[in-house]
């Protein structure tokens, strides 16, 4: 194990139900577990242009003298020195969240491994406050709430469904079938976990295009479900690089 990594991380109960052989989440579970990230890190890498390897010097600096370094940086789209840094999040979310996450090629990714081991019984089901009607046509539309009966549509129909897979899953694996053969009968809903680890300038074309923020110059429509992803990501992310956070949103969240 990398030394600095926490061998476990909690899973967060808010959203959880438990059902006949289910659990059910409403959440996603990010959490950061190591990481090297400062504005200082983007000062350092971006001087050796200029004064060579008297730039390390900057690496003790007050990082409140970046901010206008940074923000040329940002306006410029001068990327490569926001790559010198790294962050390693413990991320749970649905399969159907990581076919989308996965498709970031700039990030570097560990997932369990339904081959190696058991999966748990652990599925997302939306809450209520989930828009679930969707309103408009292909890059151009929006999702309203939808009523009592529909969520009620959804819950059952995704627990009923979920319970069965996993139940014949179970039964698979005690007639002794391999798990990477049984694990094809369960829904893109099942929560899997893997570590991520990316740098900045990777956060922020991942933020770039799965927030729907204010203040965006080029429109997104991300799911909602990898939406809440980014939305973790982003807080943590701006609490270790506060300057390099507010020069990317002052300059209309565009990836350098």
């Amino acid at each position: 194990m990398v030394a600095g990594l926490r061998a476990a991380v909690p899973v967060s109960l808010r959203g959880v139900s438990e059902h006949r052989s289910i659990i059910t989440r409403s959440d996603m579970t990010v959490e950061l577990v190591r990481s090297s990230a400062s504005d200082a890190d983007v000062v350092f890498a971006a001087r050796v242009s200029t004064v060579g390897e008297q730039s390390l010097k900057d690496l003790d600096a007050d990082t409140a003298s970046a901010r206008g370094l940074i923000g040329y940086l940002m306006r410029e789209r001068h990327g490569s020195p926001f790559e010198h840094n790294s962050m390693t999040f413990f991320v749970q979310a649905p399969i159907f969240v990581w076919r989308e996450h996965m498709r970031h090629r700039i990030a570097s990714y560990n997932e369990e491994s339904g081959r190696y081991r058991e999966l748990k019984p652990c599925f997302y089901v939306p809450n209520r406050e989930r828009n679930i009607v969707q309103v408009g046509k292909t890059g151009a539309y929006e999702f309203l709430p939808g009523s009592g009966d529909q969520y009620d549509l959804i819950e059952s129909s995704m627990v009923e469904s979920c319970e069965r897979s996993y139940e014949a899953y179970q039964g698979m694996l005690e007639a002794g079938i391999a798990r990477e053969v049984a694990r094809m009968v369960l829904p893109v809903s099942i929560y899997s976990s893997a570590y991520v680890t990316m740098n900045a300038r990777a956060m922020m074309n991942f933020l770039s295009l799965r927030r729907k923020a204010e203040g965006s110059q080029y429109p997104s429509y991300p799911q909602r479900e990898i939406e809440m992803v980014a939305e973790a990501y982003e807080a943590k992310w701006a609490r270790l690089m506060p300057i390099t956070h507010a020069a990317f949103v002052a300059g209309g969240r565009v990836a350098p």
